[in-house]
C-alpha cells in the first residue's frame, strides 16, 4: 500500500466515522481498521501535519477542508464503484473490497468514464419507467 494510498484510507474512515455525529478519536480509527494505536498515532500525525486533519485537546480528529476533499473524493469513489459491482452480480464483501482497491489507483480518466456510464444507464432506466 502507498503513502498516499494509506492516508486516503485514514482520511475516509475519518469521514465516515464522523458521520455518526459522535467526535472521531484515534482509538475509533483503530478499531474501525484494525490497525495498532501506534500506527494510527503516526499516521495521524502525519496527516496534521500535512495539513489535512485537526485534532483539539480533548482529542478530537476533524478533517481541514483540503482532506474533507480527498475523503469525499474517495469515498464517492468506493460508494459507486461498490454499487457498480453489486449491479453485476457479485456478492457485497467482494464488492466493497474490491472497490477499497480500485478507488485508489483508477485514473480519474477512467472513474469518470464508468460514473458517466452508470448514470447514463440510472437515467434511462428511470425514463423507461416514467413512460409506462
Amino acid at each position: 500500500m502507498s503513502t498516499r494510498e494509506s492516508a486516503e484510507n485514514y482520511l475516509e474512515t475519518i469521514l465516515i466515522l464522523s458521520q455518526s455525529g459522535n467526535p472521531v478519536h484515534s482509538i475509533d480509527i483503530v478499531k474501525e481498521l484494525g490497525y495498532s494505536r501506534p500506527s494510527v498515532s503516526v499516521a495521524m500525525k502525519n496527516l496534521r501535519e500535512s495539513g489535512y486533519i485537526a485534532v483539539d485537546g480533548d482529542g478530537h480528529i476533524t478533517l481541514s477542508d483540503s482532506g474533507r476533499e480527498i475523503a469525499q473524493n474517495i469515498y464517492d469513489r468506493h460508494t459507486l464503484i461498490a454499487d457498480w459491482l453489486i449491479f453485476l452480480g457479485v456478492d457485497k464483501e467482494t464488492a466493497v473490497s474490491d472497490a477499497c482497491k480500485m478507488e485508489h489507483d483508477m485514473s480519474e480518466q477512467s472513474f469518470s468514464a464508468i460514473r458517466k456510464h452508470i448514470e447514463e444507464w440510472k437515467r434511462n432506466v428511470y425514463n423507461q419507467k416514467n413512460c409506462r
